[in-house]
């Protein structure tokens, strides 16, 4: 028996998937701007397309169109002499001959489901302002009476974002999803463009693919039960975090609201692809959330496929306290069990210094040694300077006669100052710095060992727990709005997340033996 397909298990992203392909078709390198920007329509929000003129923005948006059933479509190319009256309806005589100002909205933007307004940022004040109230709250205010916009997603086109201090930003806050549109890049699908006959703006779609109204609205309502996913929810903060952090090199702001707005449209993304809870995959498409300006386009976007790709698979362990106990332990097996440092064999001279006991060299033929006998005592505290001392005699005097300078590494320098002879002296290790102390308490030991080992259950725990979810997960990663190549970055957290735990555990295992 034939084991069904994902894809044939999900109806729903099936559906999607085959839209997706017959709007796209003939058109090249725009598969994922198309995907994208049809999600958006799909779950009421509208789409800015950046780029410039030639890149099949109009073609994109006309091709949006395409995937519902029978829209009322609008579209109007805007220049600084538009008048409201173009884009939405002449002002109806009928109405003025009786005392009222309406307008003739029928085959204009008020009545449209899918309208592309090209250059919109080349359009008047007048036009601009009463489009925010539209878009938001899908109302239009004709004279004295409030009518419901049907407006399921608007797509604006342009080679340039809005100026700045022009009183145009909260009309573009509105777009919840902006797309880079480029040029073709690809040689050899540049070829096959030349080669090509122009895209045609409508494609035959199947009318079973086509998008009802009535199914429209049921999705709307059916996208908030998918719930955010842990790991969606640390990927949000992290970005949040660095978007704070690097606020000054990028100036980027994302208020409340488009932070609602895009988690809206990631639990979109997991319900077209039939998830009932978001994942990496879906965080990805925050790059087309969050830019501004075609200077920190690419910044945003690495900001986001970091934060994906530092993201592994929620375990409800959290690393940072793991890795603190770890340290804490290590600090107290080196501090209670091992010598942190060489210990030297000194005496204690008679005015309560520690000092070395070192012999008087047989180079120093002109010694007295009825005045300062056979040895000579160094202070341990010179032990790491390179300064020049004086040595102490048995009484604990300075002889002025000689000169003493360590090297920094254990050996010190003995010269006459008289006649210059010279000999060197290395102090006698005891214990050297990692060895083992004797006699240390059993039961230190035997609670180290017993606190190791319980760390590294709790990390071989939650490595079984990834791994089994490793497969499940990566095949769950595949997104008809996410190209392969970036829903890779969320494979390589999950990877990079396994070999963290497994050196961990490799850690504890080394502590271990130092217990031993």
């Amino acid at each position: 028996m034939r084991r069904m397909s994902r894809t044939e298990q999900n109806p729903i992203r099936s559906r999607i998937g085959r839209l997706i392909g017959s709007i796209c078709s003939g058109m090249v390198e725009r598969e994922e701007t198309v995907a994208v920007a049809l999600l958006a329509a799909l779950c009421g929000q509208n789409a800015f397309l950046y780029g410039p003129p030639g890149t099949a923005k109009s073609l994109i948006s006309r091709r949006i169109a395409c995937a519902f059933q029978a829209p009322v479509y609008f579209e109007y190319l805007m220049n600084r002499f538009s008048t409201p009256e173009e884009v939405f309806g002449p002002v109806s005589i009928q109405a003025l001959k009786e005392d009222r100002y309406l307008r003739k909205t029928e085959g204009y933007l008020p009545r449209a489901d899918i309208a592309f307004l090209d250059e919109i940022w080349k359009s008047s004040p007048a036009i601009l302002n009463t489009l925010l109230t539209l878009i938001n709250e899908r109302i239009f205010k004709n004279g004295g009476t409030v009518e419901p916009a049907p407006l399921r997603a608007l797509l604006a086109a342009s080679n340039e974002t809005p100026a700045a201090n022009q009183g145009l930003e909260a009309l573009f806050d509105r777009f919840l999803v902006r797309l880079m549109v480029a040029p073709v890049s690809q040689l050899h699908h540049f070829e096959q463009l030349l080669n090509s006959k122009p895209s045609p703006a409508e494609v035959g779609v199947d009318e079973t693919l086509r998008v009802r109204p009535d199914e429209w609205q049921e999705w709307l309502e059916q996208i908030h039960t998918v719930a955010l996913s842990p790991e969606t929810l640390q990927i949000v903060h992290l970005i949040r975090a660095r978007l704070v952090e690097e606020h000054e090199a990028f100036g980027v702001y994302v208020s409340d609201r488009r932070w609602q707005r895009a988690a809206m449209f990631m639990k979109a993304a997991a319900f077209f692809n039939g998830r009932k809870e978001t994942n990496h995959s879906d965080a990805l498409l925050l790059q087309h959330c969050l830019w501004t300006h075609k200077d920190n386009y690419e910044a945003l976007a690495e900001i986001v496929a970091d934060a994906v790709e530092s993201t592994g698979i929620e375990s409800g362990l959290s690393l940072d306290e793991i890795e603190r106990t770890k340290n804490s332990l290590e600090r107290e097996i080196n501090n209670e069990l091992y010598y942190s440092s060489d210990v030297y064999k000194t005496e204690t001279a008679k005015n309560g210094k520690e000092v070395f006991k070192a012999a008087v060299p047989d180079t120093f033929r002109y010694w007295n040694r009825n005045n300062w006998g056979s040895f000579l005592f160094l202070p341990y505290s010179a032990l790491k300077s390179k300064d020049v001392f004086h040595p102490l005699d048995v009484s604990g005097n300075e002889i002025d006669g000689v000169e003493c300078q360590f090297d920094g590494q254990g050996t010190c320098k003995l010269t006459e100052s008289r006649y210059r002879n010279s000999a060197f002296y290395e102090p006698t290790v005891l214990f050297h710095k990692g060895d083992k102390k004797d006699n240390v308490n059993d039961r230190l030991i035997a609670s180290l060992s017993t606190s190791l080992s319980e760390t590294k259950a709790t990390l071989r725990s939650a490595l079984e727990e990834i791994r089994v979810q490793r497969t499940e997960r990566e095949a769950q990663l595949a997104s008809l709005f996410v190209p392969m190549h970036k829903t890779n970055l969320a494979i390589a957290g999950i990877l990079a997340q396994i070999e963290g735990l497994e050196l961990r555990i490799k850690d504890c295992e080394r502590l271990e033996a130092l217990c031993r």
